[in-house]
Protein backbone atom coordinates (compact mmCIF):
# COMPACT_ATOMS: atom_id res chain seq x y z
CA UNK A 1 0.00 0.00 0.00
CA UNK A 2 2.74 2.53 0.99
CA UNK A 3 4.57 1.49 -2.89
CA UNK A 4 1.49 2.03 -4.11
CA UNK A 5 0.50 5.72 -2.39
CA UNK A 6 4.10 6.69 -3.59
CA UNK A 7 3.66 6.14 -7.20
CA UNK A 8 0.25 7.22 -7.01
CA UNK A 9 1.49 10.63 -5.31
CA UNK A 10 4.36 10.80 -8.45
CA UNK A 11 1.53 10.91 -10.66
CA UNK A 12 -1.34 12.99 -8.99
CA UNK A 13 1.38 15.48 -7.44
CA UNK A 14 2.76 17.34 -10.70
CA UNK A 15 -0.79 17.24 -12.21
CA UNK A 16 -1.93 18.90 -8.93
CA UNK A 17 1.33 21.82 -9.05
CA UNK A 18 0.50 22.28 -12.90
CA UNK A 19 -3.38 22.39 -12.35
CA UNK A 20 -3.11 24.82 -9.65
CA UNK A 21 -0.93 27.27 -11.53
CA UNK A 22 -2.82 26.97 -14.62
CA UNK A 23 -6.25 27.85 -12.13
CA UNK A 24 -4.24 31.40 -10.73
CA UNK A 25 -3.44 32.41 -13.79
CA UNK A 26 -6.49 31.77 -15.71
CA UNK A 27 -9.10 32.26 -12.95
CA UNK A 28 -10.57 35.28 -14.73
CA UNK A 29 -10.25 34.19 -18.02
CA UNK A 30 -12.40 34.95 -21.13
CA UNK A 31 -12.46 31.47 -22.67
CA UNK A 32 -15.08 32.27 -24.98
CA UNK A 33 -12.96 34.84 -26.58
CA UNK A 34 -10.14 32.18 -26.60
CA UNK A 35 -12.10 29.88 -28.94
CA UNK A 36 -13.05 32.51 -31.23
CA UNK A 37 -9.60 32.81 -31.58
CA UNK A 38 -8.88 29.67 -32.43
CA UNK A 39 -11.83 28.91 -34.89
CA UNK A 40 -11.42 32.21 -36.44
CA UNK A 41 -7.96 33.98 -36.17
CA UNK A 42 -5.59 31.43 -35.97
CA UNK A 43 -2.84 31.69 -38.92
CA UNK A 44 -2.30 28.05 -39.70
CA UNK A 45 0.39 28.05 -42.44
CA UNK A 46 2.49 29.29 -39.55
CA UNK A 47 1.34 27.26 -37.21
CA UNK A 48 2.36 24.08 -39.74
CA UNK A 49 6.03 25.77 -40.18
CA UNK A 50 6.32 25.50 -36.25
CA UNK A 51 5.00 22.27 -35.77
CA UNK A 52 7.29 20.65 -38.47
CA UNK A 53 10.69 22.40 -36.65
CA UNK A 54 8.89 20.88 -33.41
CA UNK A 55 8.86 17.54 -34.94
CA UNK A 56 12.51 18.09 -36.53
CA UNK A 57 13.69 18.58 -32.87
CA UNK A 58 13.07 14.72 -32.46
CA UNK A 59 14.31 13.99 -35.01
CA UNK A 60 17.97 15.56 -34.82
CA UNK A 61 18.04 14.38 -31.41
CA UNK A 62 17.28 11.03 -32.08
CA UNK A 63 20.00 10.74 -34.77
CA UNK A 64 22.58 12.33 -32.24
CA UNK A 65 21.67 9.85 -29.71
CA UNK A 66 22.40 7.47 -31.71
CA UNK A 67 25.92 8.89 -32.52
CA UNK A 68 26.76 9.10 -28.93
CA UNK A 69 25.66 4.89 -28.71
CA UNK A 70 28.15 4.22 -31.41
CA UNK A 71 31.70 4.63 -29.24
CA UNK A 72 29.91 1.76 -26.85
CA UNK A 73 29.53 -0.37 -29.66
CA UNK A 74 25.62 0.16 -29.67
CA UNK A 75 24.19 0.36 -32.92
CA UNK A 76 20.20 0.75 -33.05
CA UNK A 77 18.16 1.85 -36.06
CA UNK A 78 17.84 4.97 -36.60
CA UNK A 79 14.41 5.27 -36.81
CA UNK A 80 14.21 3.30 -33.36
CA UNK A 81 15.91 6.23 -31.59
CA UNK A 82 13.81 8.47 -32.93
CA UNK A 83 11.11 6.64 -32.17
CA UNK A 84 12.31 6.05 -28.71
CA UNK A 85 12.67 10.13 -28.49
CA UNK A 86 8.64 10.40 -29.62
CA UNK A 87 7.70 7.88 -26.59
CA UNK A 88 10.03 9.46 -24.24
CA UNK A 89 8.14 13.09 -24.43
CA UNK A 90 4.72 11.49 -24.68
CA UNK A 91 5.55 9.52 -21.41
CA UNK A 92 6.38 12.88 -19.49
CA UNK A 93 3.42 13.73 -19.81
CA UNK A 94 1.95 11.14 -17.53
CA UNK A 95 4.90 11.29 -14.98
CA UNK A 96 7.40 14.22 -15.89
CA UNK A 97 11.09 12.97 -16.42
CA UNK A 98 10.37 9.18 -16.47
CA UNK A 99 10.71 9.93 -20.39
CA UNK A 100 14.16 9.43 -19.98
CA UNK A 101 14.21 5.84 -18.48
CA UNK A 102 11.18 5.06 -21.08
CA UNK A 103 13.65 5.79 -23.91
CA UNK A 104 16.22 3.95 -22.67
CA UNK A 105 14.30 0.57 -22.41
CA UNK A 106 12.78 1.41 -25.55
CA UNK A 107 16.25 0.27 -26.94
CA UNK A 108 17.00 -2.37 -24.35
CA UNK A 109 13.57 -4.33 -25.81
CA UNK A 110 13.68 -3.48 -29.18
CA UNK A 111 18.02 -3.26 -30.10
CA UNK A 112 19.63 -4.90 -27.31
CA UNK A 113 21.41 -1.66 -26.19
CA UNK A 114 22.36 -1.99 -22.88
CA UNK A 115 20.07 -0.41 -20.54
CA UNK A 116 22.81 1.54 -17.87
CA UNK A 117 24.79 2.29 -20.84
CA UNK A 118 21.80 4.25 -22.25
CA UNK A 119 21.20 5.74 -19.68
CA UNK A 120 24.84 7.04 -18.79
CA UNK A 121 24.02 8.79 -22.68
CA UNK A 122 20.98 10.56 -21.39
CA UNK A 123 22.88 12.28 -18.71
CA UNK A 124 25.64 13.20 -21.10
CA UNK A 125 22.78 14.50 -23.33
CA UNK A 126 21.06 16.54 -20.11
CA UNK A 127 24.43 17.80 -19.31
CA UNK A 128 25.31 19.49 -22.88
CA UNK A 129 21.27 20.60 -22.73
CA UNK A 130 21.82 22.26 -19.74
CA UNK A 131 25.16 23.95 -21.09
CA UNK A 132 23.37 24.95 -24.08
CA UNK A 133 20.36 26.69 -22.26
CA UNK A 134 22.47 28.38 -19.83
CA UNK A 135 24.92 29.97 -22.58
CA UNK A 136 21.36 30.64 -24.93
CA UNK A 137 20.41 31.96 -21.56
CA UNK A 138 23.51 34.15 -20.67
CA UNK A 139 23.45 35.94 -23.96
CA UNK A 140 19.74 36.53 -24.13
CA UNK A 141 20.11 38.14 -21.10
CA UNK A 142 22.97 40.60 -22.10
CA UNK A 143 21.25 41.63 -24.99
CA UNK A 144 17.89 42.30 -23.23
CA UNK A 145 18.65 42.66 -19.33
CA UNK A 146 16.18 45.69 -18.81
CA UNK A 147 13.23 43.17 -19.81
CA UNK A 148 14.45 40.81 -17.72
CA UNK A 149 14.40 43.38 -14.78
CA UNK A 150 11.72 44.28 -15.46
CA UNK A 151 10.01 40.71 -15.29
CA UNK A 152 11.82 40.38 -11.75
CA UNK A 153 9.83 43.17 -10.70
CA UNK A 154 6.53 42.35 -12.11
CA UNK A 155 6.54 38.77 -10.67
CA UNK A 156 8.01 39.96 -7.04
CA UNK A 157 11.35 38.13 -7.93
CA UNK A 158 13.40 40.84 -7.65
CA UNK A 159 14.20 41.79 -3.40
CA UNK A 160 13.46 44.74 -2.72
CA UNK A 161 11.72 44.37 0.22
CA UNK A 162 10.67 41.40 2.52
CA UNK A 163 7.00 42.56 2.31
CA UNK A 164 6.85 42.95 -0.69
CA UNK A 165 8.05 39.72 -1.54
CA UNK A 166 5.17 38.30 1.26
CA UNK A 167 2.27 39.99 0.04
CA UNK A 168 2.75 38.90 -4.22
CA UNK A 169 0.97 36.33 -5.50
CA UNK A 170 3.27 35.40 -8.05
CA UNK A 171 6.27 34.90 -5.53
CA UNK A 172 4.38 32.06 -4.09
CA UNK A 173 3.67 30.46 -7.46
CA UNK A 174 7.26 30.80 -8.05
CA UNK A 175 7.64 29.33 -4.48
CA UNK A 176 5.69 26.33 -5.28
CA UNK A 177 7.53 26.11 -8.60
CA UNK A 178 10.36 25.82 -6.61
CA UNK A 179 9.25 23.26 -4.12
CA UNK A 180 8.30 21.22 -6.96
CA UNK A 181 11.79 21.42 -8.70
CA UNK A 182 13.15 20.29 -5.29
CA UNK A 183 10.73 16.76 -4.86
CA UNK A 184 12.10 16.55 -8.58
CA UNK A 185 15.53 16.33 -7.46
CA UNK A 186 15.01 14.34 -4.73
CA UNK A 187 13.31 11.60 -6.71
CA UNK A 188 15.99 11.57 -8.80
CA UNK A 189 18.60 11.22 -6.26
CA UNK A 190 16.47 8.29 -4.62
CA UNK A 191 16.30 6.93 -8.55
CA UNK A 192 19.84 6.91 -8.71
CA UNK A 193 21.12 5.25 -5.15
CA UNK A 194 18.41 2.10 -6.35
CA UNK A 195 20.83 2.34 -9.32
CA UNK A 196 23.98 1.79 -7.17
CA UNK A 197 22.47 -1.11 -5.77
CA UNK A 198 22.59 -3.19 -9.02
CA UNK A 199 25.86 -4.44 -9.99
CA UNK A 200 27.53 -2.93 -12.59
CA UNK A 201 25.24 -0.12 -13.56
CA UNK A 202 27.48 2.78 -12.23
CA UNK A 203 29.80 1.91 -14.30
CA UNK A 204 27.45 1.33 -17.21
CA UNK A 205 26.25 4.96 -16.71
CA UNK A 206 29.55 6.11 -16.09
CA UNK A 207 30.42 4.70 -19.39
CA UNK A 208 28.00 6.30 -21.50
CA UNK A 209 29.04 9.52 -19.84
CA UNK A 210 32.25 9.40 -21.09
CA UNK A 211 30.90 8.09 -24.87
CA UNK A 212 31.31 12.14 -25.91
CA UNK A 213 34.87 11.19 -26.06
CA UNK A 214 34.27 8.79 -28.75
CA UNK A 215 32.36 10.10 -30.95
CA UNK A 216 33.49 9.86 -34.34
CA UNK A 217 32.13 12.82 -36.36
CA UNK A 218 31.93 15.86 -33.96
CA UNK A 219 31.36 18.29 -37.10
CA UNK A 220 27.98 16.40 -37.55
CA UNK A 221 27.55 16.34 -33.69
CA UNK A 222 27.97 19.88 -33.39
CA UNK A 223 25.27 20.57 -36.18
CA UNK A 224 22.79 18.41 -34.46
CA UNK A 225 23.10 20.05 -31.54
CA UNK A 226 22.80 23.76 -33.24
CA UNK A 227 19.64 22.39 -35.23
CA UNK A 228 18.18 20.69 -32.02
CA UNK A 229 18.27 23.88 -30.48
CA UNK A 230 17.56 25.94 -33.43
CA UNK A 231 14.36 23.79 -33.82
CA UNK A 232 13.39 24.36 -30.35
CA UNK A 233 13.07 27.93 -30.78
CA UNK A 234 11.88 27.93 -34.21
CA UNK A 235 8.79 26.03 -33.03
CA UNK A 236 8.26 28.17 -30.17
CA UNK A 237 9.15 31.94 -32.32
CA UNK A 238 7.01 31.32 -35.26
CA UNK A 239 3.89 30.91 -32.95
CA UNK A 240 4.12 34.78 -32.56
CA UNK A 241 2.88 34.67 -36.61
CA UNK A 242 -0.28 33.11 -36.36
CA UNK A 243 -1.70 35.93 -34.43
CA UNK A 244 -2.33 39.40 -35.33
CA UNK A 245 -1.59 40.31 -31.93
CA UNK A 246 2.04 38.83 -31.39
CA UNK A 247 3.06 38.74 -35.44
CA UNK A 248 5.01 42.13 -34.36
CA UNK A 249 7.11 40.74 -31.64
CA UNK A 250 10.63 41.43 -32.67
CA UNK A 251 13.26 38.03 -32.72
CA UNK A 252 15.17 39.05 -29.56
CA UNK A 253 11.36 39.31 -27.67
CA UNK A 254 11.03 35.06 -29.05
CA UNK A 255 14.37 33.98 -27.26
CA UNK A 256 13.41 35.83 -24.03
CA UNK A 257 10.25 34.12 -23.78
CA UNK A 258 11.65 31.10 -25.13
CA UNK A 259 14.22 30.90 -22.28
CA UNK A 260 11.79 32.10 -19.67
CA UNK A 261 9.67 29.17 -20.80
CA UNK A 262 12.87 26.44 -21.11
CA UNK A 263 13.14 27.39 -17.69
CA UNK A 264 9.78 27.23 -16.60
CA UNK A 265 9.19 23.64 -17.49
CA UNK A 266 12.06 22.03 -15.41
CA UNK A 267 9.51 22.37 -12.58
CA UNK A 268 7.96 19.46 -12.59
CA UNK A 269 4.44 19.52 -14.42
CA UNK A 270 3.39 17.68 -17.35
CA UNK A 271 4.73 19.33 -20.51
CA UNK A 272 5.63 22.40 -18.26
CA UNK A 273 1.81 23.05 -18.20
CA UNK A 274 1.17 26.45 -15.48
CA UNK A 275 4.92 27.19 -15.03
CA UNK A 276 5.02 27.83 -18.89
CA UNK A 277 1.77 29.73 -19.22
CA UNK A 278 2.85 32.12 -16.32
CA UNK A 279 6.38 32.38 -17.75
CA UNK A 280 5.35 33.12 -20.93
CA UNK A 281 2.21 35.67 -20.33
CA UNK A 282 4.37 37.97 -17.83
CA UNK A 283 7.11 38.45 -20.48
CA UNK A 284 4.63 38.84 -23.32
CA UNK A 285 3.32 41.52 -21.33
CA UNK A 286 6.57 43.24 -20.80
CA UNK A 287 6.45 43.84 -24.86
CA UNK A 288 2.45 45.49 -24.83
CA UNK A 289 1.00 42.30 -25.65
CA UNK A 290 -2.23 42.47 -23.51
CA UNK A 291 -2.61 40.15 -20.76
CA UNK A 292 -6.10 38.68 -22.13
CA UNK A 293 -3.94 37.91 -25.91
CA UNK A 294 -1.11 36.29 -23.79
CA UNK A 295 -3.29 34.16 -22.10
CA UNK A 296 -4.73 33.20 -25.35
CA UNK A 297 -1.47 32.81 -27.09
CA UNK A 298 -0.02 30.52 -24.30
CA UNK A 299 -3.42 28.70 -24.42
CA UNK A 300 -3.29 27.98 -27.61
CA UNK A 301 0.25 27.02 -28.35
CA UNK A 302 0.50 24.95 -25.28
CA UNK A 303 -2.04 23.28 -26.41
CA UNK A 304 -1.41 22.39 -30.00
CA UNK A 305 1.98 21.90 -28.96
CA UNK A 306 1.15 19.31 -26.27
CA UNK A 307 -1.15 17.49 -28.96
CA UNK A 308 1.66 17.39 -31.19
CA UNK A 309 3.79 15.33 -28.51
CA UNK A 310 0.90 12.98 -27.65
CA UNK A 311 0.56 12.25 -31.65
CA UNK A 312 4.33 11.43 -32.42
CA UNK A 313 4.42 9.85 -28.86
CA UNK A 314 1.47 7.51 -29.97
CA UNK A 315 3.29 7.25 -33.69
CA UNK A 316 6.49 6.25 -31.91
CA UNK A 317 5.14 3.58 -29.81
CA UNK A 318 2.72 1.89 -32.94
CA UNK A 319 6.14 2.22 -35.69
CA UNK A 320 8.27 0.68 -33.35
CA UNK A 321 6.19 -2.00 -32.60
CA UNK A 322 5.08 -2.75 -36.07
CA UNK A 323 8.45 -2.61 -37.66
CA UNK A 324 10.04 -5.06 -34.64
CA UNK A 325 7.01 -7.58 -35.62
CA UNK A 326 7.76 -8.29 -39.33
Amino acid sequence: MNKLLKKTLKILLPIALGAFVLYWVYRDFDFARACQVLLHEVDWGWMLWSLFFGVMSHVLRGWRWRQTLEPLDARPRRNDCVDAIFISYAANLVLPRVGEVSRCGVLSRYDSVPFAKSLGTVVTERLLDTLCILLIAAVTFLLQMPVFMRFFEETGTKIPSLMHLLTSVWFYIILLCGVGVIVLLNYLLRLLSVYDKVKGVVMGIWEGVMSLRGVRNMPLFVFYTVGIWACYFLHFYLTFFCFDFSSHLSFLAGLVMFVGGTFAVIVPTPNGAGPWHFAVITMMMLYGVSATDAGIFALIVHAIQTLLVIVLGVWGWLHVMLVHRR
